[in-house]
């Protein structure tokens, strides 16, 4: 079951890595111009973020549930903020930020069970 948790959050944080790598390429630092420059720069950020949580949960490090936690966090708090505050709009008009709040129930909702699955890094302790 761990595995197929993992494995599920790996593919779907590829998927966002992709799609940020790709806004990068297509439209640099600010691909959404409706937003203020530092949520350009966060989303922006994803790309490698994103990379990072899925190379290392695909390691089964505990680092790799601990970084994609902080993602997740982060990224729905922002997404809400710039559904809600900025666009006006609600959870029922965004199909993507339903599909982001429910990926992030599954990888708030597991961590702390994967987490006791998962070794920690070399040198670090297992607490």
């Amino acid at each position: 079951m761990v595995a197929l948790v993992c494995a599920y959050a790996d593919v779907l944080l590829c998927v966002g890595s992709a799609t940020h790598v790709t806004d990068l390429l297509r439209h640099g630092l600010r691909p959404y111009t409706w937003a203020p420059d530092w949520l350009n720069l966060y989303w922006s950020s994803l790309a490698l973020f994103d990379t990072l949580a899925t190379l290392l949960l695909l390691r089964g490090r505990h680092s790799g549930v601990d970084l994609a936690c902080l993602v997740m966090a982060t990224d729905l708090a922002v997404n809400w903020y710039a559904v809600y505050g900025i666009q006006h709009s609600t959870l029922l008009d965004e199909p993507g930020l339903q599909r982001l709040t429910a990926f992030g129930v599954l990888v708030l909702g597991t961590a702390p069970f994967i987490r006791r699955r998962l070794r920690p890094a070399p040198g670090a302790s297992s607490s």
